[in-house]
Order: structure tokens, then sequence, then C-alpha cells
């Protein structure tokens, strides 16, 4: 009686083995499409607070970048 258990068990992990590894390609799971990178782009510092941001976010004001209005406006220097 053991031995047909046993059996029995055997059967059903490999059924369940053999099922997983016989997937259709198009149900085998793929790595995620990634598309084309950004170019990188040029990083000023805040004259403010030193923080370093993209060029084409930062606020200009005369010869100075700022990363915020608020930074901009606070600066008397400029």
């Amino acid at each position: 009686m053991k031995y047909l258990v046993l059996f029995a068990v055997l059967a059903v992990v490999y059924a369940i083995w053999r099922s997983q590894r016989s997937l259709p390609p198009e149900k085998t799971p793929r790595p995620p499409a990634v598309g084309p990178r950004a170019a990188p782009q040029d990083m000023v510092t805040c004259a403010h607070c030193g923080l370093h941001v993209p060029q084409s976010e930062a606020l200009r004001k005369g010869a100075r970048s700022y990363c915020c209005p608020a930074h901009r406006d606070q600066d008397a220097s400029a």
C-alpha cells in the first residue's frame, strides 16, 4: 500500500514538473522591453543652495542658474 501512495505522489510531481517545463513559446515570460535611453543633459548648480539641476529645468537670472523661483527671488546678489 505504501508503494502505491509513493508511486501516486511521484506521478503527480512528475506531471506538474512536465507541465511547467513544456510551456508554449507565447506563454513563456519575457523580459520587459527597454526603450532607447534619453541623451545625457548638462547640469548646472543653483546659485543659492548648490543643488544640481538639468540645464533645461534651471531658471536663469542673468548669468546665474536657480533650481526654483523662490531661490531666484531670494538671491540678492544677482
